[in-house]
């Protein structure tokens, strides 16, 4: 073993490869793409043995791969985001009565925020609706035993095992105790059994129905009775001599955390003020799924008022509720539902600690002088605002911009996508009209085409989004006859969630580089007729690509390709020439990069009174857009010093 100060998702790949996983798959997805990264570095130095892994072109195909695995009984393991999970949801409906021979685990990584996704979604909720056991860690240190606990669980009871982390918990970081090699699990030795079992007719799935709800009143009872699991539902007591305890506090995930910090802050305030504060019962319910009632029944007896704090959705406060109803219990529930607890975003200590002095009947207690904000600061140089927006250099805003360029006052409708490129929404650029999950922008634009066929309708996709989700709606439009235009964003990355590989670069995680499937070749297979390519960098040339697609009668595609900013060594920063700029701003509001900045201070010979454009060289990758957006030639490449002059 080797201590390591590790990531949460870290921690999590390594518990993984100790609990002996074989296959893992996923879909790269903030906030859970550093698991599969991870076990990928790990194989890559020989220290993950017998173990694959690999990117899969979305959610569904990596979790149908999984149930091949497990059917053998491999160990594996799936990962994504919480919207990720509504991609894998067809397999994973049907998978569930199915069952499993090898232990599956599904790491759905929720985001309350969302700080990175399109939606706040709570997975708890879909492991209710699919009938699948759910493990919500407080910590990465609980996470970290949850993830080997889900495999023994799911092969316990041939059910596949959903953990789900929320971002604070995937990406705090602390020392973990960790093999230094790992070997795989071996597949049994009969390996795959044909059994009538994994063929899901509808006698099947009647059976594997009644099969379900049996194993989840065991698991419910495994939660509570076997210390494996109920060690994840622990419950604490501050006791008050002569007085019994009324107030109950549950809170689950990273929630729990919180508001263990909360209760330790309250009982130091009161200790040094000399207040008397009442005792409590604290539950953290780590198994919020199936819901273990026997340990409910020991946290409520004798409670008047329960307050729950738990984040996105009131799942434990209606369990509790539910609870409540079922036998009759004397206790009034608090949280969400009552407006005593946040019901959308993240929680934080100070809210809770303020929020349990009311519950608690000490409202005193959360009395402390205001803390310094930004907001109540007054620095002498205040921060400025900065929205977020495309990098320097970024191709995105040269395909954008030219699209834009060739439409020319042709009233148009822009669908986006998942993306970086859904920044093209703000500001010059103005580009996104409509983003609603992966790939819709490709099929919505087709019902733009139908229901108001005087704009012209444009989908924006990223390459690595094509080959997840944008393949079918190509198909649609081909065979339907839809007239709109395509997009695609050609980057060789997919770049918002870290640079990861995908088919069209041809890398994969094991090593081996395979060939990279043409996104031309794959839409010349679809029937599309026109398709043209261009360089987003280069604008007139991105223009004249533009209008030839745009005004092709039927479904049509424009290939930007040029490579993301952060897979290559920036050129030297542009030159603007103080002596030719005008003060015109068209450099700024054409195309909006961070790299240009303006001056209204600034005098020159042609700018006169109204200020200059300049150039951050910190900022400024040298692609040369503005240069052909300038219309006074003030602004020039140059050749960084020793670059290749061919």
């Amino acid at each position: 073993m080797t201590k390591q100060l590790l990531m949460g998702n870290e921690a999590f790949a390594h518990a993984a490869l100790e609990a002996g996983v074989r296959v893992v798959t996923g879909y790269p997805g903030t906030p859970s793409s550093e698991v599969i990264e991870t076990i990928a570095k790990l194989h890559a130095d020989g220290s993950a043995q017998g173990v694959h892994v690999e990117w899969s072109t979305n959610e569904k195909s990596a979790l149908e791969l999984l149930a091949g695995a497990a059917y053998c009984g491999a160990r594996t393991l799936f990962t994504c985001k919480q919207v990720g999970l509504n991609v894998a949801s067809d397999a994973l409906m049907s998978l569930n009565y199915v069952g499993v021979k090898g232990g599956t685990v599904l790491f759905v990584a929720d985001d309350p925020g969302p700080i990175s996704s399109q939606t706040e979604q709570d997975t708890r909720r879909f492991g209710n609706f699919s009938k699948v056991p759910v493990l919500d860690p407080a910590t990465p240190d609980q996470g970290f035993a949850m993830m080997q606990a889900a495999f023994e669980l799911s092969e316990q009871y041939k059910t596949p095992v959903i953990m789900r982390p929320t971002t604070r918990v995937c990406h705090a970081s602390t020392f973990f105790d960790v093999a230094e090699s790992t070997q795989a699990k071996p597949v049994p030795e009969e390996g795959f059994q044909r059994d009538s079992r994994w063929v899901i007719f509808p006698k099947r799935a009647f059976e594997g129905h009644g099969e379900i709800n049996e194993r989840l009143r065991k698991i419910a009872v495994t939660y509570a009775a076997d210390e494996r699991f109920a060690r994840f539902n622990p419950m604490d007591e501050r006791r008050i001599a002569g007085e019994s305890t009324r107030f109950g506090i549950a809170a689950g995930g990273v929630s729990a955390a919180y508001a263990l910090e909360a209760l330790r802050i309250l009982e130091q305030r009161a200790d040094e003020r000399g207040i008397h504060m009442p005792g409590y019962r604290f539950w953290q319910v780590g198994t919020p799924f199936p819901f273990p009632e026997r340990t409910c029944e020991k946290f409520a007896a004798g409670l008047s008022d329960v307050i729950v704090f738990e984040e996105l959705d009131h799942v434990i406060e209606d369990e509790l509720l539910a609870y409540a109803g079922k036998t009759h219990a004397a206790y009034n529930v608090h949280g969400k539902l009552t407006g005593e607890a946040r019901d959308r975003g993240e929680n934080d200590v100070d809210d809770i600690v303020e929020r349990l002095a009311k519950f608690l009947g000490v409202p005193e207690l959360a009395q402390v002088e205001a803390p310094v904000t930004y907001e109540s600061a007054e620095p002498e140089f205040p921060l400025p605002v900065r929205p977020p927006v495309l990098c320097p250099g970024c191709p995105h805003r040269g395909s954008f911009y030219a699209v834009k360029r060739a439409l020319g006052k042709t009233p148009a409708v822009y669908c986006g996508d998942i993306g970086c490129y859904t920044l093209g929404n703000a500001m010059p650029l103005d580009a996104v009209d409509t983003c609603l999950c992966m790939g819709a922008g490709v099929t919505m634009a087709q019902g733009f085409s139908v229901a108001d066929p005087g704009k012209k309708a444009l989908a924006f996709i990223g390459d690595s989004t094509f080959f997840a989700s944008g393949m079918t709606g190509v198909a649609n439009a081909v065979y339907n006859g839809h007239d709109f235009t395509l997009c695609v964003l050609d980057n060789a990355t997919t770049a918002m969630t870290g640079s990861q590989p995908h088919p069209g670069t041809g890398v994969t995680l094991m090593g081996p580089k395979r060939k990279p499937i043409s996104i031309e070749r794959v839409l010349e297979a679809l029937g599309m007729e026109c398709i043209v390519h261009a360089n987003p960098l280069d604008l007139q040339q991105s223009i004249d690509a533009a209008k030839k697609a745009i005004d092709f009668d039927g479904p049509s595609a424009i290939l930007f390709e040029s490579p993301c900013v952060q897979l290559f060594k920036p050129e030297a920063p542009v030159v603007l020439g103080a002596q030719r700029c005008t003060g015109c701003k068209k450099c700024i509001t054409e195309i909006g990069c961070p790299g240009i900045g303006f001056d209204a201070d600034a005098r020159g010979p042609k700018g006169g009174q109204r200020g200059q454009a300049f150039i951050d060289p910190g900022q400024c990758n040298g692609c040369g857009l503005c240069t052909q957006v300038c219309p006074f030639d003030c602004i020039q490449v140059t050749k960084r010093e020793g670059a290749d002059n061919a």
